[in-house]
């Protein structure tokens, strides 16, 4: 195993304890179950928080498919916010897809949004190249409506054990391999006609024959 194979699976081993939180963050970032610090990435600006921040990478390395952004998203002000872009240095813009699939992604006041996972608004890189590599940690900026950019350092991760229910829902499938073509009923040459050169049942040189005679 590589070594950021091994960076990318001690990351993904520290941080998933504090991720479990987002199964509860539609309570609110003051929920009794988000009391527990995240070990992955967090931040506030003005009214906005961004708290499990991760990139969720294909679980497979040599795979070509998207990658993801998944983060909770919380805002304590008074007035909505559109999240209006999502930018992973190097990687550029994120595609962002809101639950229903249009219109922009909007965090209700007093309320929060989760990216990432069946059921939620989504963030996906289409192509992502090979600066986002396992392990390693990738500055991502959310750029909000009112509150303007908030940015923060997210590990990268893929998306095995825990993290398979927030990575990619566009993952190839493993490839199979073809059978062996079959081989035809009917072979060529088949031997149901008579062979050349075999002797007629009215030979001219038939012995009983010339005895007779």
């Amino acid at each position: 195993m590589s070594s950021s194979l091994r960076r990318g699976t001690l990351a993904a081993a520290v941080i998933a304890f504090s991720f479990a939180s987002l199964a509860a963050c539609a309570a609110g970032s003051d929920a009794q179950t988000l009391e527990v610090k995240p070990d992955n990435a967090a931040t506030s600006v003005g009214d906005i928080k961004v708290q499990n921040a991760l990139v969720i990478t294909q679980p497979d390395v040599k795979a070509t498919g998207p990658a993801v952004v998944s983060a909770t998203l919380f805002n304590n002000g008074t007035t909505a916010q559109t999240l209006d872009s999502i930018n992973v240095e190097g990687e550029g813009t994120a595609q962002i897809t809101p639950v229903g699939g249009k219109g922009k992604l909007t965090v209700p006041a007093g309320g929060s949004v989760v990216i990432g996972g069946k059921g939620n608004a989504s963030a996906a890189l289409s192509s992502p190249s090979q600066t986002v590599l396992n392990g390693s940690v990738q500055k991502v900026t959310f750029a909000f409506s009112e509150t303007g950019d908030v940015s923060l350092s997210a590990y990268v991760v893929p998306a095995e054990s825990y993290f398979s229910k927030w990575g990619p829902s566009d993952i190839p499938a493993a490839p199979t391999s073809s059978p062996a073509t079959a081989p035809s009923a009917s072979i060529t040459g088949s031997p149901s006609a008579p062979a050349s050169g075999q002797p007629s049942n009215s030979a001219s040189a038939n012995p009983s024959a010339s005895a007779s005679q």
